[in-house]
């Protein structure tokens, strides 16, 4: 039976087998075997269906750690998750990040996220640049799992670029997956130093 929930989840089959091209509300319809009318009677169109996605793709994130952790610590079990979940629908990254969020699970999430920064003294005025950064960090890195194994190509030039064809050379020598984990590990790892930083700086050098 049609509902909002099954429209949901077959635009996101949509998405993660076609890509965010193929997806609109008439190929939605007739993947689901009915009219493009018949969608209305269940989402109010495109953006509601576009925010049903997103609520599949957060339900995969666990915030759980924001209630039990301190918030470096937290943020980084969700960063991790969060980039899991989107490894898992990289075709949805495109789409979900160009469109307004509303959907109640996103905003719930981002409330877990902020409410624990805030607890853990970051100023009203920089929770959501903070909360930013590390988003954006995470989008890159999600979408650096399922980039082609070569993406910076020197051949025919590395006598003009001697040290990035070597460095090029040594991280091919291991498995691409486990060189974007490295990368996502390190980056992870500087950015929460650094943000940790930032607000023991905005306290005075205080801890906590």
């Amino acid at each position: 039976m049609l509902s909002a929930d099954l429209i949901a989840r077959e635009a996101l089959a949509l998405i993660d087998a076609e890509g965010t091209a193929a997806f609109s509300l008439p190929r939605l319809a007739d993947r689901l075997g009915v009219r493009t009318a018949s969608l209305y009677n269940h989402l109010d169109g495109r953006a509601a269906v576009v925010e049903g996605v997103r609520r599949l793709v957060v339900e995969e994130m666990d915030v759980s750690a924001f209630a039990v952790l301190p918030w470096p610590d937290a943020l980084a079990a969700w960063a991790r998750s969060y980039r899991a979940a989107f490894a898992r629908h990289p075709h949805a990254i495109d789409l979900l990040a160009t469109t307004t969020i509303s959907s109640p699970a996103t905003l719930a999430m981002y409330e877990a996220v902020v409410a624990a920064l805030a607890r853990g003294g970051w100023p009203r005025e920089r929770l959501v640049a903070v909360l930013t950064s590390v988003e954006s960090f995470l989008l890159g890195s999600a979408l650096d799992l399922v980039a082609p194994p070569l993406m910076i190509d020197p051949a025919g030039h590395a006598p003009r670029v001697p040290v990035l064809a070597a460095a090029l050379r040594a991280a091919h020598d291991g498995d691409k997956a486990a060189r974007a984990d490295q990368a996502f590990e390190a980056g992870l790892d500087a950015l929460i130093r650094g943000l940790v930083a930032q607000s023991e700086e905005l306290r005075g050098g205080g801890s906590g």
